[in-house]
């Protein structure tokens, strides 16, 4: 590690203007948690330095990437920026920093699927959606995947929902809201994280996996077998008791301490212990949860039929119709996290959807 100098802040302020973002050469938004170095001495002007990380290229070789100085200043400039550098003052610049602009296209013009509602059969994954980093775009480009052969074979797409993975509420985020800047999955965006630990995924995504035909058949087979050790000792920490209160209660009592275990279970494979006890400890937190997203089912499976006049809806304020008539959501769990959409309108929308279903009408139609 080290760090920025008066020297490194003195050399940006003084070129600023020959900066692409700042020249106004570059006018897209960059990522907000990745600043360059003209954007921490402008934005962040008290400061008296900032810090720098040298990573390694290789094993095999002395090449170092400065993290922490990303910049589209000149190449002359940037040279005597490593130079006010402690530790730098004679490293040779290999490859100069340069900027992205960053373009995108409007992520509300996708189906959760990933395909395109303006083009049929087109399908976008990855930064043109406008996300940021790489596991983001390696999840879209799975899901866009699987739903271009889906398509092909006329069956039906893959949808994970919110309460399934990050993949879900990356997705379902990027198509129902939008991004006016490079989108990154936050666990803090999810609101049924405590069920996304790491262990858990390929259980809570198995009947995925299993259905798109995704893993081969050994695996599958594993994962069963690592399900139903799992639910075993689950159920067995609640039933079972040692010194006068059940094994469940002893963890959860103990907290961070050491647990008390129950014999035979140390023979577990270290996945399925760690996926015990985590139910185990957390169970209070969980189930709540899982009660919270059991609500929501019904409200998630509520359909919107296409042909729905927002703008025609008796009773629905015209800042909601406007945006429903945007984003177009494909059920009334996507429409109530339109950003202005509130519950009011939602409850108008699924009258007005319940009784044309009693009917045999369509919504337009009443």
């Amino acid at each position: 590690m080290t760090y920025t100098t008066d020297q490194t802040a003195e050399l940006v302020r003084k070129n600023l203007h020959l900066s692409a973002m700042y020249s106004g050469e570059i006018a897209g938004v960059g990522p907000r948690y990745c600043p360059s170095i003209e954007d921490k001495f402008v934005r962040f002007a008290d400061k008296p330095r900032h810090l720098l990380f040298l990573e390694p290229e290789g094993r095999n070789t002395n090449e170092y990437y400065v993290n922490g100085l990303s910049t589209s200043l000149p190449f002359d400039v940037q040279v005597k920026m490593i130079h006010s550098v402690p530790g730098l003052e004679h490293a040779v610049l290999l490859r100069p920093a340069y900027a992205v602009e960053y373009d995108f296209a409007p992520p509300t013009q996708l189906y959760p699927s990933l395909e395109s509602r303006k083009v049929e059969n087109l399908f976008f994954a990855g930064q043109i959606n406008g996300t940021s980093g790489y596991e983001e775009a390696g999840a879209q480009g799975l899901v866009a995947g699987i739903n271009a052969v889906q398509k092909a074979r006329g069956e039906q797409p893959l949808i994970i929902q919110r309460h399934e993975g990050y993949i879900g509420v990356l997705i379902d985020d990027l198509v129902t809201k939008g991004t006016k800047e490079p989108y990154r999955m936050f666990t803090s965006r999810a609101e049924y994280r405590l069920l996304f630990n790491h262990g858990s995924a390929e259980l809570r995504l198995l009947h995925h996996a299993e259905h798109y035909k995704l893993l081969t058949n050994s695996r599958l087979l594993k994962i069963y077998e690592k399900k139903k050790r799992i639910e075993h000792w689950a159920v067995f920490f609640e039933v079972n008791r040692c010194n006068g209160m059940s094994f469940g209660d002893l963890i959860r009592r103990n907290g961070a301490g050491e647990p008390e275990l129950p014999p035979g279970f140390a023979d577990e494979s270290p996945f399925v212990r760690e996926e015990v006890l985590y139910r185990v400890a957390y169970r209070g937190y969980l189930s709540r949860e899982l009660r919270q997203i059991e609500k929501l089912r019904e409200v998630e499976k509520i359909r919107i039929p296409d042909e729905i006049d927002y703008l025609t809806v008796r009773g629905l304020r015209r800042e909601s119709a406007l945006k429903l008539t945007e984003a177009r959501p494909g059920t009334l769990g996507q429409a109530s996290r339109i950003s202005g959409v509130n519950p009011a309108d939602i409850s108008i929308l699924m009258v007005l959807i319940e009784s044309a279903r009693r009917s045999g009408s369509t919504p337009a139609e009443n």
